[in-house]
């Protein structure tokens, strides 16, 4: 499904991502981990097209994208890629239920066919209840869980988080990774996380490690008869 082929991001001088290569299949969960300043996070927006590497190509379902255009990118993270960021990142003046449908209304398409669908993920995540108020009426862990609907609202082939329980408790924290783990399982969603807790990490698949820009560990296989 995903795949990064030798993968090299330098800003000026400073090399961040070192001949970094690595795949995702269908139905993966990926946990990529190691120290503040590793390149993890650099990696995951190649992988999701928000920035492009210095050297090296990314694929999505064969299709080269860092050699998209702006549009076609942009299309692609509205239709196949969801995100989760550490932050939430939710519109300060949309309902939770208008948060939930924020890519929809970005993609300029009818709201009404898909507020059942956002229904059903709040009910799902917990947040039903909470559709009607405003992001700062929620707790941290509501709003992550609100943050996972909209991610979700389109039905993206793959998950792209980074630090989805950074500013979380440690309670809520292991409370998201469960839900995401039965959100890998039961909905077979590929997820890729960027993540610098050991115990996050291990909720993944597969965990790669990463050092100084470079994959220094792989635990976990990639089954090779599912990569795209």
């Amino acid at each position: 499904m995903l795949k990064a082929d030798r993968i090299t991001k330098k800003f000026g001088e400073n090399t961040v991502l070192d001949d970094v290569s690595l795949s995702v299949v269908d139905g993966d969960f990926v946990s990529i981990t190691g120290a503040s300043g590793s390149g993890k996070s650099t990696l995951l927006t190649i992988l999701g097209g928000i920035d492009r590497p210095t050297v090296g190509d990314v694929y999505f379902d064969d299709a080269k994208i860092s050699s998209m255009s702006e549009k076609e990118l942009a299309i692609l993270r509205r239709t196949k890629i969801g995100f989760v960021f550490q932050f939430f990142n939710l519109a300060p003046h949309l309902t939770v239920q208008e948060n939930i449908l924020l890519p929809i209304i970005l993609s300029n398409k009818p709201q009404k066919p898909f507020i059942g669908k956002a229904v059903e993920l709040a009910e799902y995540l917990g947040i039903k209840d909470q559709l009607s108020k405003m992001p700062d009426k929620l707790s941290g862990g509501e709003q992550q869980r609100v943050a996972i609907a909209r991610g979700m609202i389109f039905d993206p082939k793959i998950i792209l988080m980074d630090e989805p329980t950074g500013n979380l408790d440690s309670k809520t924290g292991r409370e998201i990774m469960e839900l995401l783990v039965d959100i890998n399982a039961k909905n077979a969603t590929t997820i890729v996380q960027v993540t610098h807790s050991e115990k996050n990490a291990a909720f993944g698949k597969r965990i790669i490690i990463i050092k100084d820009g470079k994959i220094v560990e792989e635990k976990g296989k990639v089954d090779n008869e599912h990569t795209a």
